[in-house]
């Protein structure tokens, strides 16, 4: 029997939607570094999303007031530096999505991350919910609370405001899909009682996210609408969700260079003067400089300068 259809898709951030792998490493190497945490590789540090991230961090400190200070400093550094780029294409499937299901990002990210991020990117009013981990540091909470609410009924499709065109069915765990990198987050979801899908690209392995439980791993963000809406992958979306067309930047504040790009009248006044100023076949004669009050040998001495510099016109 086919699962039920998707009314919400809740994203995972690091490693699913942007790339990870380099940027997060550079972060928490400098806290364990300050902190003589003992994870020394990039793999040590993965392996930490085995399980939820901030539990593990406890695990590699003295008490609770380490584990505070540690906590503390990774996300104050996540604040002010962490700025990874957005995996590529997945700009795309997220619009199609918004299109038709209500999404939340859920992170163990800072709130603040997840704005600067999704604003970035264009994509910050394509997502109803986020739950960052200043905030809620437990996914599986955070998905408790999202199926809870009724509000989660309404999605965003692209634009600021809240879908209120009809109130659908409140989603539930049957119909609601976590897209991840990281097993641990795929045993916290199912936990939570949701359906899960991994992404290749991120921390984890395609074996590591199977043995996990999700029930697929995409190996290219394609696939996530594929696996999501079927056949219906493929109509385009529509509204503030359709995706911009090829070679053509999401829509944003209009720039000087957005003006003459759309202003071919404007372009053409320009082409038009300067085709006149070379069919004069040469520059127009300068004029006369005219020294005012010119009386005395001060300004006899400027006007001979003068005309040292500008030749007088010719017959």
């Amino acid at each position: 029997m086919s699962p039920p259809p998707v009314r919400a898709v809740l994203f995972d951030l690091d490693g699913t939607l942007v790339q990870t792998r380099v940027a997060s490493w550079e972060i928490f190497s400098r806290v364990n570094d300050r902190f003589g945490l003992g994870v020394d590789e990039q793999e040590q540090y993965f392996e930490l999303f085995r399980g939820n991230i901030y539990a593990s961090i406890r695990e590699l400190c003295r008490d609770e007031a380490h584990a505070a200070e540690v906590k503390a400093a990774f996300l104050t550094l996540l604040r002010e530096e962490y700025t990874p780029p957005l995996v590529p294409g997945v700009a795309d499937v997220v619009r199609r999505l918004a299109a038709e299901c209500t999404l939340a990002v859920m992170s163990s990210n800072a709130t603040q991350v997840l704005r600067r991020v999704l604003e970035g990117a264009g994509l910050a009013f394509c997502f109803a919910h986020v739950f960052g981990g200043d905030v809620i540091p437990d996914k599986r909470a955070a998905i408790r609370a999202f199926l809870a609410d009724a509000g989660s009924a309404f999605g965003r499709r692209c634009s600021a405001d809240y879908d209120e065109g009809g109130r659908g069915p409140r989603p539930d765990p049957s119909g609601t899909v976590l897209v991840t990198d990281t097993a641990g987050d795929v045993r916290d979801a199912l936990e939570a009682g949701i359906r899960v899908i991994g992404v290749a690209w991120g921390m984890h392995s395609v074996a590591d996210l199977t043995a996990a439980g999700a029930e697929f791993v995409a190996l290219w963000p394609q696939e996530i609408a594929s696996h999501l809406l079927g056949d219906a992958a493929a109509h385009p979306p529509a509204g503030a969700c359709a995706v911009p067309a090829a070679g053509q930047a999401a829509a944003g504040p209009p720039t000087p260079a957005d003006g003459l790009a759309v202003n071919p009248a404007r372009r053409a006044r320009r082409r038009a003067a300067a085709a006149a100023v070379g069919s004069a076949g040469r520059p127009a004669t300068p004029p006369t400089p005219t020294v005012r009050n010119g009386s005395g040998p001060g300004a006899d001495e400027l006007l001979a300068a003068i005309r040292r510099v500008v030749p007088p016109p010719s017959a």
